[in-house]
């Protein structure tokens, strides 16, 4: 390891363990959300948001891209293609049509609002698919920096932290029984973490379904990756730099662990392991994305990025209402 990331990484593993400790103490506050929260308010400290901007950036960097990348290889270890078609076809079909909706939706609407540079893409990317997991590995294709991501990731992390307490409230009024519920969390909850922290509370079945439908939308992950890639591939020139590959190498290893999750008998042992070193790992790269967050600058000229996140919040949420009716 390069003597100049350990700084910085020693920080953000701080801040996940930190974070762990308050999950620990609210269990209805998802790991992940507090992480982020936790490196958006230290980045308010001024001694704090010195440091980060000077000898912890090279290991803050490093957590907010490669860490992250191996983190998200590792969520393939929960998709097996045999759990996601015991949904059938119909649910099948209107998870992918709605993140596929709502990422057109928030590009277009985010592009339209003037945010600035990969802002539409990130924040359509978390919103739609898998929160700030996406964002993080769009962020890599089109070689975001840090700071161009802390914008969607606060976004993320305070929609689906509103999720978390206004769908629950919402559940009897909009008449849907438990595994309705279930499913529309599923299909309108950004993180991993957040869908579960709002499904439990109508049970095990309704977190069952939850989850399968989570991570039907996870597995889009790949492709729209992949596709980003080929569009980069296409605008870039000798004078940006090597084009990005088509298929990025941490996709390819996400897709690789689909397809042993699917056709091998891993233990359950096993995927137990590798989902707690995938939440450290990302616990760890999302209090780094969460510290590039400067709320000073977010007053002043992140109003438009607000509109847009609230909407498609709003939007994804509609959208998964109508495809439990229909499925």
């Amino acid at each position: 390891m390069v003597p100049g990331l350990l700084p910085g990484l020693l920080v953000a593993g701080a801040g996940a363990l930190l974070a762990w400790g308050v999950h620990v103490l609210v269990p209805a506050i998802p790991w992940l959300t507090a992480v982020v929260v936790l490196g958006i308010v230290a980045a308010q400290v001024p001694p704090m948001r010195r440091l980060l901007d000077g000898v912890l950036a090279p290991g803050i960097a490093f957590a907010g891209r490669s860490i992250m990348r191996a983190g998200i290889v590792l969520l393939g270890i929960d998709l097996s293609l045999g759990d996601i078609a015991s949904l059938g076809w119909r649910a099948i079909l209107t998870t992918v049509l709605v993140v596929l909706l709502t990422f057109a939706v928030t590009l277009a609407f985010g592009r339209s609002m003037g945010l600035p540079g990969h802002q539409p893409l990130l924040i359509a990317s978390g919103f739609s698919i898998c929160g700030a997991s996406a964002i993080g590995a769009m962020g890599s294709v089109v070689r975001a920096k840090e700071r161009d991501q802390a914008t969607p990731i606060a976004l993320v992390t305070l929609c689906g932290t509103l999720a978390i307490a206004v769908l629950p409230a919402l559940w009897h009024p909009l008449g849907l029984d438990a595994l309705q519920f279930g499913h529309w969390v599923g299909a309108g909850v950004h993180d991993v973490g957040q869908v579960v922290a709002t499904a439990q509370i109508a049970g095990g079945a309704a977190l069952a379904v939850a989850v399968i439908v989570k991570l039907t939308r996870v597995l889009l992950l790949a492709p729209m990756v992949a596709i980003t890639a080929s569009i980069e591939r296409r605008r870039a020139t000798d004078a940006t730099g090597p084009r990005p590959p088509i298929v990025p190498l941490f996709v390819a290893g996400f897709v690789l662990l689909v397809l042993v999750r699917t056709f091998l008998p891993i233990p359950a042992a096993a995927v137990s392991a590798a989902d707690d070193v995938r939440n450290v790992l990302l616990a760890v790269a999302l209090f780094a994305l969460g510290s590039g967050v400067r709320v000073s600058e977010l007053a002043r000229t992140g109003w438009r990025a607000l509109v847009v996140g609230l909407t498609s919040w709003v939007f994804i949420a509609a959208l998964a209402y109508g495809a439990v009716l229909v499925s």
